[in-house]
């Protein structure tokens, strides 16, 4: 595996999912929060889940796994392969749940991050889904994932 991901995939497919969201910090420490396992385990998951276990050190061609535990139900996984760690540019990295919904097929989620007046820009492009009610639930996690760290950034509880 040579580690590189293409570019981000064209807007308006049914079966990927985009997002864009400013967060309040230097891009490098952005890029931190995102690749540092402790920190990680901070913000990471929609609100009211905790991470119980982490596993998570990027490079291109390592594994990961991080256990997620909601406020009500047993734990499950997630596990993936890094594909690409560019810091504090661009991150991406295969997406399998364990155990997996029916409708789960693996995808890739690939982050950027670019400077923006001393904010940072985080531009995600996950996919390809099988369903768009995964896509929404994917949709959701990362949306409550990412209020929850720039909560984290502005000082609040996440």
């Amino acid at each position: 595996m040579d580690g590189e991901v293409g570019p981000l995939p064209s807007p308006n497919r049914d079966d990927m999912l985009e997002l864009t969201r400013v967060v309040p910090a230097p891009r490098d420490l952005v890029f931190e929060l995102f690749t540092d396992a402790d920190q990680l385990a901070r913000w990471w998951g929609p609100r009211g889940f905790t991470i119980p276990t982490i596993d998570f050190e990027p490079r291109a061609g390592a594994t990961y796994r991080i256990g997620m535990q909601p406020p009500e139900g047993d734990v499950f996984h997630l596990t993936g392969t890094f594909h690409e760690v560019d810091p504090p540019a661009r991150l991406a990295f295969s997406f399998v749940w364990d155990p997996p919904d029916p409708d789960d097929v693996e995808t890739v989620a690939q982050l950027s991050f670019q400077d923006s007046d001393g904010s940072t820009e985080i531009l995600l492009a996950q996919g390809r889904f099988k369903t768009e009610a995964r896509r929404d639930l994917h949709r959701d996690g990362w949306g409550e994932s990412l209020d929850k760290l720039a909560d984290l950034l502005r000082g609040s509880s996440a």
